[in-house]
């Protein structure tokens, strides 16, 4: 089985992608800080990115892999397959390149209303404008990735991984360079905060025209030729959007969640949606690098599974997915909980990003954390619908997810804040994840081994002692984690090491990990 392959590859790309992502956030930290303007452009970033998401981990990919992928492999002839495809990928991109120039269009129309309906009533004078500028300076980004994203399934259904996995190192780089270039105009030309936003704002459609030829270059080494067509519905496109459709109402049901998210942080002080979305970038370290792989990974292999109605080759792959999951997820999440504001001050404190923000910050992490397993299970559950063409039931647990979170958020806002939204959150992912794995087992798809669920206990035991390790080694590296960078390295090194050791070395012991089924995948996937 490749799944650890392909996951190791998936996986190692978006942990570089997210280490760039982690310098991007901690220059942004240092540059630009978290105020009024920083709120309004994250505010901004988030409604492209809205779209980027539903398309890029959601309803689009998860209808278009399979159909291509069946096309391409579904015939004797390669050749004949190769041309099929081919010709699929033409109409959804002679279909789907003018619904997002539409859709980009309406936007650049609508954002002030958009913006207005997201903010706090009545509008800052200041920062409303700044965020309707900024909001349409990126949003012609989401016609770029999403372009992005049909290569990037086109590529996955032939086991290409790397270039997808890649394309997001390239925003990140870009807007590093835009930062770092913002800050020398600060100190030689006397540029502002503002100045600095508005260039960074235009480097992300720069960063999406590269992306774009990055992957148009890899399909074509492939062997495919993408061409622009005269729009017409074909069945295969129709069938498409009829699976799609679904998918993208539940998408949307995570995306709605996010904008109600930015709404609740709206109606709180300045510098909330910025500790929210510093909070996150540490708490999506672990979420992109786990959870996403892995999705991306095992939907191919699930496919074929499901296909070709092998109930016990689609039942192992799913139990390795959690089990490889929840062995890298639970210890991420105790880690984070115990050491948040120590990571978030050697990350991110500095600059015009000072010590009292770092607390706010640990205090949002601290908890957002505590949803990172039930994230992480998400991702490797849904799977399990789309191989079987179901993308009605994820939908449903998303709508009553965000159900759970507005109720929740309404509940605690005016008493815990942005720390009530973040509770919200993990609440609301945790229903959904015992959703899904209720609905799998009723159908008689799928339910967690009895094993599985001794070794998972055994993991949260294992996560529990390396917990109280960091405990103790966190207070004696107090006096670290503020000073230069040398000694902030010193202290993240020391306490990562400490944990990795002590996690590792009690879940070996206490039989946490399956020994002879990784020793088997390891040898499969070289």
């Amino acid at each position: 089985m490749s799944l650890l392959r392909n996951v190791g590859t998936i996986g190692s790309l978006t942990l570089l992608s997210r280490v760039a992502g982690m310098a991007r956030e901690m220059i942004f930290s240092r540059v630009l800080g978290a105020n009024a303007v920083t709120d309004a452009w994250f505010q901004a970033f988030i409604i492209p990115n809205v779209f980027r998401r539903l398309f890029a981990e959601g309803a689009f990919s998860a209808a278009f892999v399979p159909m291509f992928s069946k096309r391409l492999n579904g015939s004797e002839d390669p050749e004949k397959g190769l041309e099929e495809a081919r010709s699929f990928s033409a109409d959804v991109l002679s279909v789907f390149l003018p619904v997002l120039i539409l859709l980009a269009a309406l936007f650049e129309l609508a954002m002030p209303g958009v913006i207005w309906l997201l903010s706090e009533k009545p509008v800052d004078p200041q920062t409303y404008p700044l965020a309707v500028d900024f909001a349409r300076i990126m949003f012609p980004y989401i016609v770029l990735v999403s372009l992005v994203t049909l290569f990037t399934g086109m590529l996955n259904s032939v086991s290409r991984f790397a270039p997808g996995a890649s394309f997001p190192i390239i925003l990140n780089l870009v807007l590093i360079a835009a930062l770092l270039a913002g800050e020398w105009l600060a100190v030689t030309r006397g540029a502002n905060v503002r100045d600095i936003a508005y260039g960074v704002a235009w480097a992300v459609v720069g960063a999406g025209v590269v992306q774009l030829a990055w992957l148009y270059y890899w399909v074509r080494v492939e062997g495919f030729r993408p061409r622009l067509i005269w729009p017409r519905i074909t069945p295969e496109v129709k069938r498409l959007a009829v699976i799609a459709l679904p998918a993208a109402i539940g998408g949307g049901a995570y995306q709605i969640n996010t904008l109600i998210q930015l709404y609740f942080l709206n109606q709180l002080q300045d510098g909330a949606v910025s500790f929210m979305n510093y909070a996150d970038r540490l708490n999506q370290l672990p979420l992109g690098i786990i959870g996403i792989a892995l999705a991306t990974a095992i939907l191919p292999t699930l496919s074929k599974y499901v296909g070709g109605e092998d109930k016990e080759g689609a039942d192992r792959v799913q139990s390795d997915a959690i089990e490889l999951a929840m062995l890298l997820t639970i210890p991420a999440a105790v880690a984070l909980a115990i050491c948040a504001e120590p990571f978030v001050i050697m990350i991110f404190q500095g600059g015009r990003f000072d010590l009292a923000d770092a607390a706010a910050t640990g205090e949002v992490l601290a908890v957002l954390v505590l949803g990172l397993p039930a994230y992480v299970l998400v991702k490797v559950l849904v799977p399990n619908f789309y191989a079987r063409a179901d993308t009605k039931t994820p939908v449903v647990a998303a709508f009553i997810s965000l159900g759970v979170f507005i109720a929740v958020s309404l509940t605690v806002l005016d008493t815990l804040g942005v720390v009530g939204v973040a509770l919200a959150s993990v609440v609301g992912a945790w229903i959904n994840v015992a959703f899904l794995l209720i609905v799998l087992a009723r159908r008689g798809h799928y339910a967690i081994p009895v094993g599985l669920l001794l070794r998972i206990a055994r993991q949260v035991f294992a996560a529990a002692a390396m917990g109280a390790a960091l405990f103790y080694a966190r207070d004696l590296l107090t006096d670290w984690f503020a000073a230069g960078v040398i000694a902030r390295l010193a202290a993240l090194l020391a306490l990562v090491s400490a944990a990795a050791v002590v996690y590792f070395t009690i879940a070996f012991a206490v039989g946490a990990i399956d020994r002879r089924r990784i020793a088997t995948l390891t040898k499969k996937a070289t």
